[in-house]
């Protein structure tokens, strides 16, 4: 088991990172080569959790050949965070979310979404992976969520989310293939931006009170027992 915050390390991943207990994060699982799903099945992965809207859920060129036998070791379930045809959405986070300070209005938008996800991760066979598109913010809301649950300092929830937001900026640098909206920040543009960025998600996180929020929206206390089982805490 990895230690919590640190890289998962497996081929072809980005933005590959552990939260806590048995359950990850990372960007979306087309980039993962056949050697990294069974490096993420050695580290005891058997769940995928996709985030992503059914318009986002393709295959590109450029990425890896994965044959199908590797990943029938796999459960995959898709547990999309948003109505990306819902106009409130639109008018405050544009074509997508991109920044903690819009995760406050993202849970109140879609709350049942979000405590889907959380179903998913009680539900889930084995260890958890869970991964939108870039595995930043829509994993990022998730992730901050789960931290929050397992009793993370602030200062070990703000790295979470400053480990992703560098990851896929470090993947902006070396692709192949440009994003269409997003370029590679430098350093001194993407420290300052993060700064920033801190108390908005800590805001977030406090406001929310995760347990309450879940609670309300549906998930049970069974459901929560096994989130926090799968997150290595007591309930």
């Amino acid at each position: 088991m990895e230690a919590s915050g640190k890289p998962a390390g497996w081929d072809g991943a980005v933005n590959a990172w552990h939260i806590a207990g048995e359950v990850y994060r990372m960007g979306r699982r087309e980039w993962l080569t056949e050697t990294g799903w069974r490096q993420a099945h050695r580290a005891g992965i058997r769940t995928v959790i996709d985030l992503r809207n059914d318009d986002e859920i393709r295959r590109r060129e450029s990425d890896p050949p994965v044959n199908e036998a590797a990943m029938a070791a796999f459960d995959v379930v898709y547990a999309p965070t948003e109505d990306p045809a819902n106009s409130e959405f639109r008018d405050i986070c544009g074509p997508y979310m991109n920044n903690p300070a819009d995760y406050a209005d993202y849970a109140r938008l879609f709350p049942e979404h979000l405590a889907g996800v959380f179903k998913a991760v009680a539900a889930a066979r084995g260890g958890v992976v869970i991964h939108c598109s870039a595995g930043r913010d829509r994993s990022g809301v998730i992730a901050a969520m789960l931290q929050d649950l397992a009793g993370d300092s602030d200062d070990a929830i703000v790295l979470g989310y400053q480990q992703s937001a560098r990851g896929i900026n470090e993947h902006h640098r070396r692709a192949g293939v440009p994003h269409p909206r997003e370029r590679y920040l430098p350093e001194d543009v993407l420290k300052p931006l993060l700064d920033f960025r801190r108390e908005s998600l800590l805001q977030f996180v406090r406001s929310l009170r995760t347990e309450d929020f879940l609670r309300r929206n549906g998930v049970s206390d069974a459901e929560l027992a096994a989130v926090m089982t799968k997150l290595g805490s007591a309930n």
